[in-house]
Parts: structure tokens; sequence; C-alpha cells
């Protein structure tokens, strides 16, 4: 995420456009370059946080909980600018409004107003998601639609709204928030269509479809791309439960079925070894077991934690531990082979359990914590205990997860997007 406040300094605006102009290591994407919340050993990790960090620029934001992506000296983040969905971009070294892309009408709900998704950078091409389906492709340099997609039209995706009827479930509910999926030349969707279009594969060129399968309607959570059992797999937490594809041709590969009320299926899905996991605000942690069985494969419930249920923040894994924010607003570790809590932590999140929030990153041998009211915490990856190592202030409130592109952070929150040095 990134905040602007004004450089105050020449040399300090000469500083932070050299370390851009010199290409660090970008931030293109939900969740990091690997989109799995790690920072990459050759970007800058902290070893302690600053007690007072500079802000190097802070400029108004509108509404919206999407998070920011950095790339190529620029970053991009959705917001809602009086009654639409606007993708904008900023420069990452002064915080200068570079343009503006007008992306679908406004919407909200009682979850708020605004965009609830998060950006996809992949060279010259950045890839945005309105609520309500409207997908588009557009230059990076200049903000020019290069082509689009809409997923209930092209593809049969269901939009309701928030409303009182029980088929208005996950994002044909409260709106798109997971984040396409970039694989190869190929960019992957979860469209949500109920006609064979769940899940679409197109040329991130030209938008020309690859191939389309199954059926379910769209959760929340964003994408996990990775080996599982020997195999590659694109693995999708849907309203319906959790999916892997191969994300070559689309071939179903396995289904694990969850069923919930309205399908508040948030976690983007986290996968340590064999076993993958997500959270249901309803049933628990679900370590999932995925092998070979024959020519296929089979997923079996491994464990099941119903007292560490992570409802809306993502939990990131550090060796066979996962770390999240539990349902009584707790940090927790669990053990990832059988599910067992090793700690819990009390008194880090101040937002009510229900809607508890924080945004985890992975430096080297500790976790960095954005808190809901701006805390960054950094705490020791130890499954024995919970160790902090440092903690400072970065913003105000908020509800989205960090981007770091050396050593500066671009942090949304409730009023801006800033651009803090940690270094």
């Amino acid at each position: 995420m990134f905040s602007r406040s004004d450089f105050r300094i020449c040399a300090v605006v000469f500083g932070v456009l050299f370390s851009f102009s010199a290409m660090a290591e970008d931030w293109p994407q939900w969740r990091g370059p690997t989109a799995d919340g790690y920072i990459p050993a050759k970007n800058w990790q902290p070893s302690n946080l600053p007690a007072n960090p500079k802000t190097l620029w802070k400029a108004p934001l509108g509404e919206g909980v999407g998070s920011p992506v950095a790339a190529d000296g620029r970053v991009f983040i959705l917001e809602q600018a009086i009654d639409k969905e606007v993708l904008r971009a900023f420069d990452a070294a002064t915080g200068k409004d570079l343009w503006k892309h007008t992306l679908d009408k406004a919407y909200g709900d009682a979850q708020g107003k605004g965009p609830r998704s998060t950006p996809t950078v992949s060279g010259d091409r950045i890839y945005a998601t309105s609520c309500r389906g409207e997908f588009h492709c557009v230059n990076v340099k200049d903000g020019k639609l290069l082509w689009k997609k809409n997923f209930v039209e092209d593809y049969g995706a269901l939009f309701y709204g928030e409303t009182k009827d029980f088929l208005a479930n996950g994002a044909s509910r409260h709106g798109n928030n997971g984040s396409p999926l970039l694989y190869g030349k190929d960019i992957i969707l979860q469209a949500g269509g109920t006609n064979g279009a769940s899940f679409v594969s197109l040329k991130q060129v030209s938008g020309k479809e690859n191939w389309r399968s199954e059926n379910d309607q769209a959760g929340y959570a964003g994408t996990h791309l990775g080996k599982i059992a020997g195999a590659e797999h694109a693995v999708f937490f849907t309203a319906h439960g959790v999916v892997g594809l191969n994300p070559a041709n689309g071939k179903l590969l396995w289904r694990f079925p969850i069923e919930t009320k309205f399908a508040r299926h948030v976690t983007t899905p986290v996968v340590v070894g064999d076993i993958v996991m997500v959270s249901s605000h309803m049933h628990g942690v679900f370590g999932i077991s995925i092998s070979k069985e024959g020519n296929g494969f089979k997923a079996e419930q491994a464990w099941l934690n119903k007292n560490a249920t992570i409802n809306f923040a993502c939990p990131v894994a550090v060796g066979e531990y996962l770390y999240g924010v539990g349902p009584t607003k707790n940090i927790v570790c669990l053990n990832t082979k059988n599910g067992e809590i090793a700690w819990s932590k009390d008194g880090l999140i101040s937002s009510a359990a229900g809607k508890a929030y924080a945004g985890m990153l992975v430096a080297g041998k500790s976790i960095v914590m954005l808190t809901d009211m701006g805390a960054l915490i950094q705490f020791a990856t130890d499954p024995k205990e919970y160790r902090e190592i440092s903690r400072t202030q970065v913003c105000g409130n908020n509800w989205t997860s960090p981007a770091l592109a050396d050593g500066v952070l671009f942090v949304r929150d409730n009023k801006f997007l800033s651009a803090v040095s940690l270094k």
C-alpha cells in the first residue's frame, strides 16, 4: 500500500527517485511477487522497524478496501470517486497523480462503499476488477483501455448485491474481491459463471479465451498457484468450496465442498507441502490433504480447528506454522500438520471480533503485521511463543494489506494512500 506525504528536502526526493529507477523488487499483485505475502530476499527486509518512520508522501483517496500494488516506479490502487469505481496511478517516488481510468459505476452496501479487489500488473499492462464484475486491461503508462470483459454478460455470472435472498452468495452478494492470477502469458479469472465459466483463462495481450471451466459462483478469495502432490495446481476458494484446477487447461483435479450461509469465503488458500488451508467463519480453519489417486487426485479433510476461525484476514505460513487473526481478534499460530494452536495472543487488534483485520507480510524470520488501527508490528516466526521485535505507527484506521518495495511501505487507510519509509 502507498502513503503520500510531501518530500521535505531534495535529498530525500533524489534518494527515493534513485531507488525506484534502479528497478527494485516490485509488488505487482495481491500479496506480493509470489502471491503469498513473502517479501523477497532481494527486496529490503527490516531487522527492526523505525520508531518514527518518515512519510514520504500522502495523497487523498476515495473509499474502498482494495490493496495497492507497486511496479516500475508506479503505484496503482482502486477507489470510489463520486459515482464511479476508478483505477488510479501515482508516481511511487513523489506521489504525483499520473492518470485515472474509470472502471465501472459505484457500488456500496452494509460492508462499505468502493472497490474491494487489488489490481494486478504484468509488464506494460494492469488488470482490474470492479465490484460488479467489469474487468479491464489497461495500459500502465497512460491508463488507456486495451480490452475488457464483463463477468455477467460474457460468462453468465450472477450479481444481486446485498439482499435478503440466500441465493445471493459470495461475490454475487458483496462484489468481486479476488484478484486475477498471472500464469505465463495468460491470466486466470474467477469469473463466477454458472454455465461452465466459473474459471476463465485469457491471453494477457489480446484477451482471447484459452479455456473455461466449472460452474461455481465466485467467493471473495485470491488464488494460489503452485505444485501440490507433484503437479501444478491453481487453487480457488469459491462460494461452494475449494477447487483445484490444472492451470494449463482448466481441467478439474479435485474438489472439497464447503457450504455456508452467504458463502463468506474470503481467505486466500495457503499451501504447506500437500496441505491446503482455508477458513470459513462458520466452520473453522480447514486443513485439506491432497494426494494422488490413480491417474487423478483426491482431497480429504486432514484436520479442522473450530477454535481458530479466521474470518476476513488472509493468513501466512512460515515453515510448518500458519499465522492469522483468530475469532476473538487474537493472533494465532497453528501447526499445519495437525491444526493445533501453538499459541494465541490478545490485545493487538482493536476492531470488533466480527470485523477484526490485519495484513501480514513475511520478512525473513519475522512477520510484519499492519493492524486495523495503523500500527505496524514486527514479531518473530516462533511457534513456541509470541515474541514482539518492534512496532511503529504508519497510518490511520484501515482494512487492507500493505505493499512493500525497497523499504517503502505503501499503505491505504480510510482517507489517504501513503508512502512510508521503513529504512
